[in-house]
């Protein structure tokens, strides 16, 4: 892996937080490096599959659309591990890539449905291609669509949630769904975007996200940005700022939707959910299509990461938690469909939340 140092990001509100940089045959993945945000921008190479897995796993590339699209460009680089020999030999090495890219994280059903396609594209292409190049660059075509759809589709998610922002409300988002969690826009803060975009006067409230604090690093940076006002407050002020008037929405993104609306998303959204309920404010789940998991009946199912401890115990290099105290560290948690007022796809919003409506919204 090796490190692009910048000062900032480009010029302009896009963000490019993964994509692919040259040939099939020699390019790179290049994304940004979100572990070092916001005190240091920085974009690294990645030359191989081990790089691409060791960034999804580290988080240095996260948020569910963003590592589907990381793992679609990671499964290109894969392909070529073995060398050009044969279209057999391209499509052995695929395969073998996607499996281990599967290992890098459990919940974002994201990856697994993009390492799907490019295994799918990589059987039918084999073939129908007449050289082990031509394999290659068909793949490679295929993980840039991935991106283009997810940029798109992320634009529409924006155009259909800002309706539900009105002029001067607050809306409180948990962990960071935005241009960094996607290619480019984001989900949960593409509504905000495009509600500001429309002229609306937006006041962000940002938990700061424990333990890795992805709301106050990454969140606040991108609204930053943008000039989108923003306070971020602790988790644990959630409950407590809807108390005082000062939210009228929330809306959040998700790794994984199962089929009855059930959504996971980092962990602590649940209990926004409830404090969302308990004052009768709407709580909005802004998801593209590829985030649903319909052979998943509801969340109970939704595998669920558990990651190292120490990013409790010694949150960012200082310890806070006695040695030899146990430590339960899971990633995410699963909001019940019944407190989710919709769902915002990029076919539309999915209101109220049901099997029916989801399997209306999504494949009808």
């Amino acid at each position: 892996m090796s490190v692009e140092p910048t000062t900032g990001p480009t010029v302009g509100p896009t963000l490019e937080t993964v994509g692919w940089v040259g040939s099939a045959g020699e390019g790179v993945v290049r994304l940004i490096d979100q572990t070092r945000l916001p005190s240091e921008f920085l974009q690294i190479d990645c030359p191989d599959v081990e790089t691409v897995w060791e960034a999804i796993t580290m988080l240095r590339v996260r948020g569910a659309p963003a590592i589907g699209v990381a793992a679609a460009f990671g499964a290109v680089l894969g392909a070529r591990r073995r060398g050009l020999a044969s279209i057999e030999t391209v499509r052995d090495a695929l395969r073998a890539s996607t499996a281990r890219l599967r290992t890098s994280r459990p919940t974002a059903v994201n990856l697994f449905w993009a390492l799907d396609r490019m295994d799918r594209v990589g059987e039918a292409e084999a073939a129908l291609a007449d050289s082990p190049a031509a394999l290659l660059d068909r793949l490679l075509l295929e993980a840039k669509t991935i991106e283009q759809e997810d940029r798109a589709m992320c634009r529409a998610i924006g155009r259909h949630g800002a309706e539900l922002i009105g002029q001067g409300q607050g809306v409180l988002t948990h962990c960071n769904a935005g241009g960094l969690a996607t290619s480019d826009y984001g989900t949960a803060l593409a509504v905000i975007f495009s509600a500001a975009e429309q002229g609306k006067s937006v006041h962000v409230y940002a938990d700061e996200t424990r333990p890795l604090l992805q709301g106050a690093r990454l969140t606040a940076w991108e609204l930053q940005r943008r000039n989108i006002p923003v306070t971020v407050i602790c988790d644990s002020m959630a409950a407590q700022v809807m108390k005082e008037g000062r939210v009228q929405a929330v809306v959040v993104g998700a790794d994984r939707i199962a089929a009855n609306g059930d959504s996971a998303n980092k962990i602590g959204t649940y209990g926004v959910a409830l404090a969302a309920r308990a004052h009768e404010i709407p709580f909005y789940v802004a998801a593209p299509s590829s985030t649903f998991d319909l052979a998943l009946p509801d969340g109970s199912l939704i595998p669920i990461e558990e990651r190292d401890p120490r990013e409790v115990t010694h949150g960012f290099g200082r310890q806070t938690v006695p040695d030899g105290v146990d430590v339960y560290n899971p990633a995410f948690d699963v909001t019940p469909a019944r407190l989710i007022s919709g769902i915002i796809t990029e076919k539309g919003v999915i209101a109220p939340v049901s099997t029916e409506g989801i399997r209306a919204m999504l494949l009808g």
